[in-house]
């Protein structure tokens, strides 16, 4: 029996076992794969390990999406991108302008395409903000799992939204981003439903970011402090 004999159960079972890159040249072969290609029902999980990979044509993005992981391991990029923006170089400015609004941009699309999205991760994603994320809360309803790490721009107002608009959220984890303060996480566990599992490796112990014109209050007050010592 030639491939495209197989009916569209069978052909799902066998692109399901190929990459996203594997599917996509298969499906350049006849209309047949590229009917299988486009079935929504194939993407129910979608795991890409950079940013970069957003901007393929790989991959449907659908209603049948469950499961979506982005987590970039680049550690070069990542220290770039965890970098203050008011502290940032020329150079690494420029590194971060060419990738900086590929995560936010994507969300929107899943926002708009994939209201049954039940789990989300995000790891490494330095440019992604509390908006990013509360809007994929208030359009996926579903949404039980939300797993962020290395998040350096998510804060607590991404908790709040936890609170506001998670309503069937059962594990939220929000590991190593520094901008979390252990007063938010103190104030989501008091809010939010009993039933959610709430951790925070190390977010609540790092150092925040602390922009230029916030320093300068602290400065004076030490100095005022030495003076009067």
């Amino acid at each position: 029996m030639h491939l495209t004999q197989l009916n569209q159960e069978c052909l799902l079972h066998l692109f399901s076992f190929l990459d996203k890159d594997s599917r996509r040249s298969l499906s350049h072969t006849c209309h047949r794969m590229r009917e299988a290609f486009l079935d929504p029902c194939l993407w129910s999980l979608l795991i890409f390990s950079s940013p970069c990979q957003l901007k393929k044509d790989n991959f449907v993005l659908g209603a049948f999406l469950r499961y979506l992981t982005v987590c970039w391991h680049s550690s070069r990029v990542l220290q770039v991108c965890n970098v203050e923006d008011w502290l940032k170089s020329s150079f690494q400015k420029d590194i971060c302008s060419k990738h900086e609004s590929l995560v936010s941009n994507f969300l929107t699309h899943v926002c708009h395409m994939c209201p049954n999205l039940l789990s989300l991760s995000l790891s490494g994603c330095g440019h992604i903000m509390d908006q990013d994320v509360i809007s994929v809360l208030q359009r996926c309803t579903n949404l039980r799992r939300l797993h962020l790490e290395n998040c350096v721009r998510i804060t607590d107002r991404c908790l709040q939204g936890v609170v506001d608009h998670g309503s069937k959220l059962e594990v939220v984890t929000v590991d190593f981003c520094r901008n979390i303060t252990q007063a938010g996480l103190q104030r989501c566990k008091d809010m939010m439903r009993p039933s959610i599992h709430l951790s925070a490796e190390r977010s609540a112990d790092m150092i925040p970011d602390i922009k230029p014109e916030e320093k300068v209050p602290l400065r004076r007050t030490l100095q005022k402090v030495l003076l009067f010592s």
